[in-house]
């Protein structure tokens, strides 16, 4: 793994992004020998995954999706499309469906 200063990445971009795209290894940037950041291939085909897997909000959201799992605090796909149905009906019924707004005359 490549190890550049942020002034040789200012200075040489184009060469450390093509010896990471070629290498498929990444490039680690230090500011200040202090690293700040990284430099990875991503494939096309894999950028939406990568960016997601990166979303602070993301992983966040995974992560307590995936407690919950684990504490059994789950719900039915079948009973939460029943309740939704429910829901809707019941507003049809009293005529406060989302986004319709009553006449006034």
């Amino acid at each position: 793994m490549a190890t550049v200063s942020i002034s040789e990445l200012s200075r040489n971009a184009s060469r450390v992004v093509d010896e990471v795209e070629k290498t498929r290894r990444p490039a680690i940037v230090t500011n200040h020998g202090r690293v700040v950041a990284a430099l990875v291939p991503v494939d096309q085909e894999h950028l939406e995954d990568f960016i997601l897997a990166n979303a602070p909000e993301f992983v966040r959201s995974l992560e307590e999706a995936e407690e919950d799992f684990r504490q059994g605090r789950m719900h039915r796909l079948d009973d939460v499309m029943a309740e939704i149905e429910a829901e809707e009906k019941k507003k049809r019924r009293t005529g406060t469906t989302p986004g319709r707004r009553s006449k006034r005359g």
